[in-house]
């Protein structure tokens, strides 16, 4: 199986924001923010193992500012960490003004997804070219993450 690099995967999604979005707050639905950043997650995980995929987990999904009718938000997702089957993608999603290009940090998210064969049953995943010192200090975070959520999964949760 030929490993591939994190630029191979890169997922980029972006929304207008519709009435239709929104809560009762007058601001961004959390749901539907994590319904696209779940979507962003298995298009970036598809591509890195060229399978089908499902969501195991989602980690520390916080909102740092608010989103409102009309911003433009931008979703991107790239790969972290590979195990044998599962991948852990980080999702950032912008507030993008239109005028000046310049974003603001909505949330980040880290997602584990896992790749199914045609039986759909876990199947090995490419193995991660980590090309500089960005992509390896997310490696080594995310192996981090790995060992605190299989600490979790012992004690319960």
């Amino acid at each position: 199986m030929k490993a591939k690099r994190v630029a191979d995967s890169i997922t980029e999604q972006v929304h207008i924001i519709r009435p239709s979005h929104i809560s009762g707050n007058n601001r961004l639905f959390g749901g539907q923010l994590l319904s696209w950043i779940d979507e962003v997650s298995a298009v970036t995980a598809r591509r890195h193992s060229e399978h089908n995929v499902i969501t195991a987990a989602i980690d520390n999904l916080q909102f740092k500012s608010p989103v409102y009718i009309d911003n433009i938000l931008v979703l991107i997702g790239r790969i972290t960490y590979v195990g044998t089957t599962s991948m852990e993608v980080r999702v950032d999603t912008y507030v993008e003004d239109h005028l000046t290009g310049m974003r603001r940090v909505v949330n980040r998210a880290y997602l584990v997804m896992v790749a199914l064969d045609e039986n759909g049953n876990p199947t090995e995943v490419p193995r991660l070219i980590i090309e500089n010192e960005s992509e390896k200090a997310e490696w080594e975070a995310g192996l981090k993450r790995y060992q605190l959520r299989k600490e979790r999964r012992k004690e319960g949760y």
